[in-house]
């Protein structure tokens, strides 16, 4: 789900670990929680519902890792998760995802079924050689294939779409009239981008986690409701020091204030 990670958008947890692991008749083996299905980036296969199978998508996958915290993309958005794993069970809390909108391939009623699925039941995780799956009490399940993890998109050089802005774990997807609008884009020392209402330049040196940023230079639009609301909470970034974090895609920014703000790399065969 950047591993949110990522895909930017990994959430803080309170999930648990445990188990030795154990063979059993099927030729799979319960989960050792610490070795077998953490820090592994895990490709959806398919996704069967009340015995239909459903293919999944390119680029939908999973990661789970030690602290209680899953990431990943889900078809269409990128989503973050609480993740508790005590020996071979599995359970997710309710995620938090980006609101893009996807055409074809069916990729929006995939990921409105994962999302569903993961949501709902507790898994039974069972894991053979590079494959894994996690199956409900009542026999849905998902099938994955591990895969190397992505690199992370480097921060410079990068256009980051803002997704979200907020504090901490209540952070709000931007409204939808904003929505791919609001973006900023490190190089030279410099960012620059839009904050929803105006275009901003700014100093930003970054470096060891951190990003010192300078007094904002903006245009001098008027605008009014969410994306003043928007551009005021971006503002806090700035004239300060903030720490940033980049996971495969997603980008999280973390003002000296507690303001969070979620972007991810936008990449041009999102847009196909």
């Amino acid at each position: 789900m950047t591993a949110l990670a990522s895909a930017g958008l990994l959430l803080s947890a309170c999930g648990t670990e445990s188990g030795t692991g154990s063979e059993d008749g099927s030729g799979g083996r319960a989960v050792d929680a610490g070795q077998s299905i953490t820090g592994v980036r895990w490709n959806v296969e398919s996704l069967t519902l009340g015995g239909k199978k459903h293919a999944a998508p390119d680029g939908v996958y999973l990661k789970i890792g030690k602290d209680g915290r899953a990431g990943g993309s889900y078809g269409c958005n990128h989503a973050g998760a609480d993740v508790s794993v005590k020996g071979d069970t599995v359970d997710f809390g309710t995620p938090l995802m980006t609101k893009r909108a996807c055409t074809g391939d069916d990729r929006m009623a995939f990921e409105k079924n994962l999302t569903r699925a993961l949501g709902e039941e507790k898994f039974t995780a069972k894991v053979e050689g590079d494959r894994m799956t996690l199956t409900t009490a009542k026999g849905d399940h998902v099938d994955f294939t591990s895969g190397p993890a992505e690199p992370d998109t480097p921060l410079t050089g990068t256009k980051w779409t803002v997704r979200a802005v907020g504090e901490g774990r209540t952070a709000a997807t931007l409204p939808k009239a904003l929505s791919g609008k609001v973006h900023l884009t490190f190089a030279d020392g410099k960012v620059r981008g839009n904050l929803g209402c105006n275009d901003v330049t700014a100093k930003a040196d970054a470096k060891d986690g951190g990003i010192t940023f300078g007094a904002p230079a903006t245009t001098r639009k008027l605008c009014q409701g969410d994306a003043m609301k928007t551009e005021r909470a971006l503002l806090k970034l700035f004239d300060g020091k903030a720490r940033y974090e980049v996971k495969q895609d997603a980008l999280t920014l973390t003002a000296a204030d507690g303001t969070v703000v979620s972007a991810s790399a936008d990449r041009q065969d999102e847009k196909k």
